[in-house]
């Protein structure tokens, strides 16, 4: 037993109160908070832009245009609340998880009023009150996770339990999943339309569950690792940023995951387009949905062990890799039955959920990095950069995708499509993702340099430079 894990095993000491050691209560606190925030996040990802095309009746470019401009604002959101996290005191309940009491139901509050819709109004109103009630939204988002995601490297210092602990994360997204992808589109398409009243009833109901989860996140979660405040000196945000350009893992890691988000928003947002108007069956939705789920279901159990033996690195490039060549293949059989289609990407999904359940144990793995690079542990301020790399991914994810939709020809005033629409669409779900997962894939593989083995070295290397700050510290203290 190493002695992270030993040390993991006792209770420590957080301002003068004794913390129960890290276990499963930690980890089911830590899968409640992504299960709060995925309700809302795939609603959004996956019918939003519908609503906004079919019922506000706003082109899909103009919608693509407001995704575009709302993720660039949200990424710059993410930085600033980021480092304002980082530069507040721990306190009793620690530093980040506060956050989330404070700022979850002003986010669930937004996220409803994105879906209202009042009939009789104006183009214009439904444009403006789409920008509005979408930018205000994302930026709440941020609120939230920033502590959300930021906490996972204070709750255990453990380079294995946090590879657990961005599991059990994912598989918070997957249990929103089950709700958002197998039943979200029983309630909101009535006869193969979106359904706007329906629709914000499913968006009501998220917003009570996710408050819920939220609270559960709170109460469950312990921060254990009490970082030294950061410098107050000006100029030290310039310096931290000067540093991460220098941090070769955050580096290709933050690109992998900008990529990454690209592909999968892309998917989920042609999807719906590809099931209603290629496949002519919107209700297939759901069996996606599942297919998913059981595709996380099966590789859950997995993780742990094969990063064990290979580590993440190795193992989460591998299922890439397969999963870009399946989404090739794809591209050339278009002949496909809907049943078909739906088990080739499921197996596709099972490969790619080896990179989506270790990603988040990456970006803690950075953190350190980080840490050992500068002797500062900034953990907000380094997994709000990779949040807002992420949200430049969702940005040109909204906005390539919905220029991309315009671009094949569809139009949402007809009740029939073109055929040239219909195949554009097909190519726009198979080729997209597998070219965008082939380009992860290299450069996870060849570009990343944290492999298994300077991994397992990483904390022990960390905890020998603190012990010589810490000394150093000393020695000035009583000189």
């Amino acid at each position: 037993m190493s002695m992270n894990q030993l040390e993991l095993n006792k209770s420590v000491k957080l301002q003068g109160q004794t913390v129960r050691p890290f276990g499963k209560r930690d980890k089911f606190g830590y899968l409640f908070g992504d299960l709060g925030n995925d309700f809302f996040f795939l609603l959004v990802s996956s019918y939003l832009m519908v609503f906004y095309t079919d019922v506000f009746h706003i082109s899909a470019a103009a919608v693509g245009v407001i995704f575009l401009i709302a993720r660039l604002w949200d990424g710059f959101a993410d930085v600033a609340w980021g480092r304002f996290i980082d530069s507040r005191k721990t306190t009793i309940n620690g530093k980040f998880k506060p956050w989330i009491f404070r700022m979850s139901l002003p986010l669930v509050i937004t996220g409803l009023l994105m879906f209202v819709h009042i009939p009789g109004m104006s183009d214009g109103f439904y444009l403006a009150w789409a920008f509005v009630t979408y930018i205000v939204w994302g930026t709440l988002y941020s609120t939230v996770t920033i502590p959300y995601g930021s906490m996972a490297s204070v709750i255990t210092d453990d380079p294995v339990e946090r590879t657990t602990l961005s599991t059990w994360r994912t598989t918070g997204s997957l249990l929103a999943g089950i709700v958002v992808g197998v039943i979200a589109p029983l309630i909101v398409f009535v006869d193969n339309k979106i359904d706007a009243n329906r629709l914000f009833m499913a968006a009501a109901i998220f917003a009570v569950l996710a408050v819920a989860c939220y609270m559960a996140c709170y109460k469950l979660t312990t921060e254990r690792i009490v970082a030294p405040d950061l410098p107050k000196e000006k100029g030290h945000f310039s310096k931290s940023m000067k540093n991460l350009l220098k941090n070769k893992p955050f580096i290709w890691i933050v690109v992998s995951m900008l990529v990454s988000v690209l592909s999968s928003l892309l998917v989920n947002t042609v999807n719906t387009y590809l099931f209603k108007e290629y496949f002519g069956n919107a209700g297939a939705l759901s069996m996606v949905g599942l297919v998913q789920i059981i595709s996380m279901i099966l590789a859950v159990p997995l993780v742990k062990p094969l990063v064990k033996k290979f580590g993440k690195k190795e193992v989460a490039s591998t299922g890439l890799l397969i999963a870009a060549l399946l989404y090739l293949l794809l591209f050339f059989l278009n002949d496909l039955t809907a049943i078909q289609f739906i088990i080739i990407t499921g197996v596709a999904m099972f490969a790619f959920c080896f990179f989506g359940l270790t990603s988040w144990a990456f970006i803690t793995d950075v953190i350190d990095y980080h840490e050992y690079l500068t002797g500062f542990r900034e953990d907000a301020t380094v997994y709000s950069i990779a949040s807002m790399t992420r949200k430049v991914g969702q940005a040109l994810a909204g906005g390539i995708g919905g220029v991309a939709i315009a671009a094949v020809g569809y139009d949402s005033t007809v009740q029939v499509q073109t055929e040239a629409a219909i195949n554009g669409i097909y190519s726009l779900s198979t080729l997209a993702p597998g070219v965008l997962y082939l380009i992860i894939f290299l450069l996870l593989g060849f570009l990343y340099p944290l492999n298994k083995q300077r991994t397992n070295q990483l904390p022990i290397d960390l905890a020998e430079k603190r012990k010589l700050i810490a000394l150093a510290n000393e020695s000035k203290n009583g000189n």
